[in-house]
């Protein structure tokens, strides 16, 4: 195994692995910006205000995205074995 195919690899998995968390990421991300501008205008500095709807939407976009996420996973390891498999 050479140097470029190890590099190859590694260069692949950090995409995917960018691309398999990048969905819950962001939905979390703008969620507590929108939450965290309501309690700024309302002044309301409750806790769980803040965690509850983030922990919703971010269940949401795993079951929605899930499918992609998984997608992409199995490509992933399938490319790997048939790298594997070719050495």
């Amino acid at each position: 195994m050479s140097l470029e195919m190890v590099m190859d690899v590694l260069r692949d998995a950090f995409i995917r692995t960018l691309l398999i968390s990048a969905p819950v990421l962001l939905v979390g991300m703008i969620v507590g910006l929108v939450i965290s501008i309501f309690q700024a205008t309302t002044q309301i500095q409750e806790q769980t205000l803040s965690f509850v709807p983030k922990l919703i939407a971010v269940l949401l976009t795993l079951i929605l995205a899930g499918n992609f996420m998984l997608n992409i996973l199995l490509e992933f390891t399938k490319y790997i074995f048939r790298l594997i498999s070719s050495l």
